[in-house]
């Protein structure tokens, strides 16, 4: 990539107003492996007038003009889904298998999906037999889409492909930490000939860019995702445009272990948790194991994370990378130690690097045992390859853990009694919750309660987030 340096704005690699540079560092070694532009408001503004001026065209182009183009990006990011794997290894850390056959897939799968859903979604219809009343959904405008570093082409893709399906126009704004991926992105969309300003791409923080997004009068809805305290900030800021603002914030996942939770249930959950270094805002990060198998799952537990070593990411295999940078290495060792001094039972783990591991920003997978609900370490979104297991007595306790959170993104279940599981699902306050470790299909609506977000992405729900709904009576 030639890039990495310059902005997408209305259809052409241009050079930013903006002389600010930084570094993107590879998470693995330190080592330095690019240097990107961190843009401004002004560098913004050129971009929201590109997005505005090419609204009018774009909003009202045919569905299968926006088909054709999406299937031509479609075949791109398959002739090039090596490279944007490589570029995901590069900037996360994450290890090639996992890079590959789970983050650079992901945004595939939801490129195949939207094309789907396009094709089967009414954007207007009668309301009724027996009404003169008309139903439109229309795109809502200039779309700024700010997206995070841990599931960088996944996001990109859930926010990117929804907006150009319905016909709005965008701006996003990728990671700092992790931007080589959005890069390339933009390079397919750019191959792809999507008409000049209904994409844009510029880089920056979130001091910068990001607040910019948020606050500008031009923008008529942001898509976020990242860390609950970015979106408080992007609400406030948002407050006087009265813009749409959809929400994929943090997580503290429960994952309650019943004393007839399948055999597999346990393992599969400490691998969930320690995958993608533990980076993901659904993890499910509180073990709660009902009383009478506690010391049993924990001996397992403490057996399968012994199990999962930590590598470095080019290398081939099942193990786990880095963390993403020196920033969250930091946060997530003192969250260790503070599991410690809070009396939490230190398993296994701990604050010390892996052998031969000096550097980079790897961490062991940890334990904790004997947490109750109150610790920090139960409550923070640690953010990396950390498990607190909390023992309860009854179901009803189980639920009220759970629930005792600001969180609510996703939540988990392990038992073989399917009654128990819905009945117990039903109660729990998230946006999602996954019963014996079945994944969500794709095209299901993922989002969250409370502090973890609003609004829901994936399927139909991913395509109205992007669309206004109006009534038009005396139709007929």
């Amino acid at each position: 990539m030639n890039n990495n340096q310059k902005f997408y704005i209305n259809g052409k690699w241009v050079n930013p107003i903006s002389k600010d540079i930084l570094d993107v560092t590879n998470p693995a070694n330190e080592d330095i492996i690019a240097q990107i532009s961190l843009g401004n408001k002004e560098d913004l503004d050129v971009a929201v007038n590109a997005a505005k001026k090419s609204f009018n065209s774009w909003s009202t182009s045919s569905v299968d003009l926006r088909i054709e183009l999406l299937n031509k990006l479609k075949d791109i990011y398959q002739s090039r889904f090596d490279e944007m794997t490589k570029a995901i290894i590069l900037e996360m850390g994450c290890p090639h298998n996992f890079a590959s056959e789970v983050q650079t897939q992901s945004g595939l799968d939801h490129i195949n999906d939207f094309i789907d859903r396009l094709k089967n979604f009414k954007f207007e219809y009668n309301f009724s037999n027996q009404s003169n009343n008309y139903i439109t959904h229309e795109p809502i405008g200039v779309c700024g889409l700010i997206t995070p570093w841990n599931w960088p082409i996944n996001q990109i893709a859930l926010k990117v492909i929804p907006a150009l399906a319905v016909g709005c126009t965008m701006i996003l704004k990728p990671s700092e930490i992790a931007p080589l991926s959005g890069i390339l992105f933009t390079e397919m969309i750019d191959e792809a000939g999507f008409p000049p300003g209904v994409f844009n791409l510029i880089n920056g923080n979130g001091e910068g860019v990001g607040n910019a997004i948020s606050s500008h009068p031009d923008i008529d809805m942001v898509s976020f995702t990242g860390s609950t305290r970015a979106g408080r900030l992007i609400l406030k800021n948002s407050s006087e445009t009265i813009k749409r603002v959809c929400l994929e914030l943090g997580g503290k996942g429960g994952n309650i272990v019943f004393a007839d939770a399948p055999e597999s249930g346990v393992r599969d959950s400490i691998r969930n948790v320690m995958s993608n270094s533990g980076q993901s805002c659904d993890a499910p990060t509180r073990m709660l194991v009902e009383r009478s198998v506690y010391e049993k799952v924990i001996e397992d537990a403490i057996d399968e994370a012994s199990k999962i070593y930590v590598d470095l990411p080019h290398k081939q295999g099942d193990h786990i990378g880095p963390v993403v940078s020196k920033v969250q290495y930091d946060k997530i060792i003192n969250l260790i130690n503070l599991g410690i001094k809070e009396g939490a039972n230190l398993a296994i783990g701990g604050p010390e690097k892996p052998p031969g591991l000096e550097k980079g920003y790897f961490i062991k997978p940890t334990i904790f045992t004997n947490v109750n609900n109150d610790m920090e370490i139960a409550k923070s979104e640690i953010f990396g390859p950390v498990l607190s297991i909390i023992p309860f007595d009854t179901e009803e306790e189980a639920i009220a853990i759970v629930n005792d959170t600001e969180y609510g993104l996703g939540n988990y279940i392990q038992t073989s009694d399917l009654a128990k599981a819905q009945r117990v699902a039903k109660k729990l306050r998230s946006g999602v919750v996954y019963i014996n470790g079945n994944s969500m299909d794709s095209g299901t609506p993922f989002g969250g309660y409370r502090q973890s977000g609003n609004g829901r992405e994936g399927g139909n729900w991913g395509l109205e987030e992007y669309l206004e709904v109006k009534t038009i009576t005396g139709w007929v």
